[in-house]
């Protein structure tokens, strides 16, 4: 079965002061993220031309399906319309990077005659991975083109059409031999070629390393830069300039950073890599990353988040920016569901049962390229189940693994604070090494396991985690008439700070067989999945295949900023919250 087969094809937090301007009508509440869960480095656009329709799209390192784009018609409701590298062809060097936080950084998303374009810098690839995509139909997977590469250094790329044709691009560099001292620079690229200008100094922002992720917009007869500075952590922050020519110089903006959530107690931390646009009622907006932390800054298993802010931006002035908290209001457009394409909204409950004929959801995910012979919707023998074949590599597989060779997995981002995330298994392994089961997964090295697992001659209930401080491993021996009745498997995200990991016979109560504290997952640039996976656990490709069926997905509660929770469908209520658990 091939790629698009297997994955359907047709889904107090800153330091502005400012009071929200009076002009505004109606503000309507709203709860942040709106883009829930491992969706950093937003760049949003609204186009009028695609029936008022907002669209983002944000980072995704090697996970894969890769640059997910999602739409929305109210600014609240987000739809996963399409990826922007959805096949391996596209770009054959994504697929070969090592490093969990290398592969696609932050894009940039713009319209510009009748076209969809993105940006990016595929980091560690081992070929020149910087340059552009483009898409005429955003719903449409098979519309983005393949990768027509850029050749210039840097990462954060941006693209900028100015009225006489030129694009300039503008994207933070490396200086000084090292990696967290850049300035932005700047270079000129030619359509359809993707030939470049060398590139040139164009700012360093207020002086706080290392800018990052370059925005222009023109406006009121000014040329606006935006920036993100400080790192993506706590000292995190946007800053904006302006001049005269797209080349500078600049004059920066005297209320800098005008985002942030430096020396804040938000829960809302590490605001910044922001993007702005306009409404069809000409109201501002803006998006940035932020992540669930507190300025503990211990537990934030979701990583990087996309939430939104309202900006007021009179004539010829500087931008305020609303300070970014959980509840917010704004002069949001009404309620529209009315998004097209076969993609489920981001907040939605997953239950899938993979009848005969159907695919996988769009927003199910593998790590790197998969292997997709590995995966299978109900095979013969096996209605209404998701067959996994392992692969030679478990979900660890350092230090000698193969990028290429694939691990079998596949899962989909943690998009609640709270959840439950339940699955059932047929697995009868017959060989030692051979494992199925479900991980809470972050990165190769930061997992947290519990499968099925031959070892010393019959199966047993194994937990097993990755990381520093993570819990020690769990074995039981399982009656072998399970493997043919199956075994249940429950994550639980129970409170602010841990999951439960728990399994049992199907159709009875589940044991638990590790709490394991969120923090372990709490670090790098991705965030938490939870999924399935196979593995001979280096004792070759193949072995007993696993089926799994009942795939069930379901949030149960959001932190936001003022101690409670609200539940996962976006109406306030829930309970209180502690970020010590």
């Amino acid at each position: 079965m091939g790629f698009s087969a297997l994955l359907t094809t047709a889904g107090l937090a800153g330091l502005s002061l400012a009071a929200p301007p009076s002009y505004r009508p109606k503000d309507t509440t709203y709860y942040n993220p709106i883009i829930p869960g491992f969706h950093p480095d937003p760049s949003c656009i609204f186009v009028k031309e695609w029936d008022n329709t907002f669209f983002c799209a944000s980072s995704s390192f090697i996970a894969f399906p890769a640059m997910p784009i999602h739409a929305s018609k109210d600014l609240v409701n987000w739809k996963l319309v399409s990826h922007v590298q959805n096949r391996p062809e596209q770009f054959p060097g994504a697929g070969n990077i090592t490093r969990a936080s290398g592969g696609w950084y932050a894009p940039t998303l713009r319209y510009h005659n009748s076209t969809f374009w993105v940006i990016n810098a595929d980091v560690d690839a081992p070929t020149t991975g910087t340059g552009i995509f483009t898409s005429k139909n955003p719903y449409d997977n098979n519309a983005w083109s393949d990768l027509t590469v850029v050749e210039v250094g840097g990462y954060d790329p941006d693209l900028f059409f100015h009225k006489d044709e030129t694009i300039y691009s503008q994207a933070a560099v490396t200086i000084l031999g090292d990696p967290f001292t850049t300035d932005i620079e700047q270079f000129n690229i030619d359509w359809p070629s993707g030939n470049s200008t060398p590139r040139h100094f164009l700012s360093n922002g207020t002086g706080v390393q290392p800018p990052e992720g370059p925005h222009i917009y023109y406006k009121d007869d000014y040329y606006w830069l935006l920036l993100a500075e400080g790192g993506t952590a706590l000292d995190h922050q946007v800053t904006m300039s302006r001049s005269k020519h797209p080349t500078g110089p600049w004059e920066l903006d005297p209320a800098n950073p005008i985002l942030t959530a430096i020396n804040t107690t938000s829960l809302f931390q590490t605001v910044g890599h922001a993007d702005l646009f306009e409404d069809a009622a000409g109201n501002w907006w803006g998006v940035a990353l932020s992540t669930r932390s507190g300025p503990e800054y211990v537990n934030w298993p979701m990583n990087r988040e996309t939430v939104l802010y309202p900006v007021s931006w009179p004539k010829g002035q500087w931008p305020v920016a609303d300070p970014v908290r959980g509840r917010m209001s704004g002069p949001l457009p009404p309620k529209n569901l009315k998004v097209p394409g076969t993609g489920a909204f981001v907040k939605d409950p997953d239950y899938y049962t993979f009848p005969p004929g159907s695919s996988l959801p769009r927003h199910f995910t593998f790590w790197r390229f998969p292997h997709t012979e590995k995966y299978a919707i109900s095979p013969r023998g096996h209605p209404n189940r998701l067959r996994l074949t392992p692969s030679n590599a478990n979900l660890t597989s350092f230090p000698t693994f193969d990028p290429l060779a694939g691990q079998t997995f596949v899962a989909r981002r943690q998009v609640d604070t709270l959840f439950t995330y339940t699955i059932n298994m047929e697995f009868s392994p017959s060989k030692q090494g051979e494992e199925a089961g479900v991980s809470a997964f972050l990165s190769q090295d930061l997992h947290a396991d519990l499968g099925v697992v031959y070892t010393n001659g019959a199966p047993h209930l194994r937990f097993r985690a990755e990381g520093p401080g993570a819990p020690a491993t769990v074995v039981k021996p399982m009656p072998k008439s399970w493997c043919e009745t199956g075994v249940s498997f429950e994550i639980e995200a129970f409170n602010f700070t841990h999951y439960s990991l728990s399994a049992g016979a199907k159709g009875t109560v589940l044991e638990t067989f590790a709490l394991v504290n969120n923090s372990l997952f709490s670090t790098s640039f991705t965030g938490a999945f939870v999924g399935v996976y196979a593995t001979t656990n280096g004792h070759g490709e193949g072995g007993s295949p696993a089926h799994f069926s009942e795939w069930r997905y379901q949030g149960q509660g959001q932190a936001i900023d003022d101690g409670q929770y609200y539940p996962s469908n976006g109406q306030r209520g829930g309970g209180l919250y502690s970020r010590d658990g």
